[in-house]
């Protein structure tokens, strides 16, 4: 059965071969350890990076720890090529100048996949999500449609630090262009963080049959400028 919120979040992870894989959780820091102190990183440069653990929300389990490191920057996209703890290999995604994923070497997202920010941000901003998402490992398209919306202004601590953000809940619907009775359902929240142009968490449900079919979030442990 198709799982989107790998594509979503992930956004969030990575491709689906690289995202599943498991690897043993990275030792926490030491009690007085602080983070040091990072450059403001605004405007996207190659060699930027977020280190993300990925958790699965109904085990507890840790299902991976993956890390985002900007390969290109162009006046249109961001390349980014990841790379998960204890695995070889890499995996890549392209995102717009919003964050807004276009492929993730396995889902291309027409134009985009709509999960990106739309700045200025400010609380009570909403804005559509429409694309169309192809699959080139087995030929699945799905219509995409839902809607974004900045419902708070937070703070909010993980392991890399102490960060200002902006919560931006999203709703989706995707349907098999083939067989529209086939429909799934993805419910998603993201803590974005301006200072660090990154998302610090993102919390993903994803439904089909009225079922919960997978609950995935990611949080920040460290991130840098080259």
């Amino acid at each position: 059965m198709l799982c989107r919120c790998l594509l979503a979040t992930i956004g969030l992870f990575a491709s689906a071969g690289l995202v599943n894989a498991q690897t043993p959780p990275s030792p926490p820091p030491a009690a007085t350890e602080q983070p040091a102190a990072q450059e403001a990183m605004e405007e996207p440069q190659v060699g930027d990076h977020w280190t993300y653990e990925v958790r699965d929300e109904i085990t507890g389990d840790l299902k991976s720890t993956i890390t985002h490191t900007v390969t290109d920057v162009s006046a249109t996209e961001i390349g980014i090529r990841l790379e998960i703890l204890g695995k070889p290999g890499y995996g890549y995604q392209t995102y717009d100048r919003s964050w807004d994923m276009i492929n993730n070497g396995t889902w291309r997202s027409t134009p985009n996949d709509g999960m990106g920010v739309r700045a200025p941000l400010a609380v009570g901003k909403s804005w559509p999500v429409k694309s169309t998402a192809f699959n080139s490992s087995n030929g699945v398209s799905l219509k995409v449609s839902g809607t974004s919306k900045v419902t708070g202004k937070e703070t909010i601590t993980t392991r890399a630090g102490t960060f200002e953000v902006y919560k931006i809940e999203s709703s989706l619907e995707s349907r098999n262009a083939n067989d529209t009775t086939k429909k799934y359902i993805e419910a998603q929240q993201t803590w974005y963080a301006p200072g660090v142009n990154h998302w610090v968490k993102r919390v993903s449900v994803s439904k089909s049959e009225g079922r919960v079919r997978n609950s995935n979030a990611i949080e920040l442990v460290e991130y840098g400028r080259r």
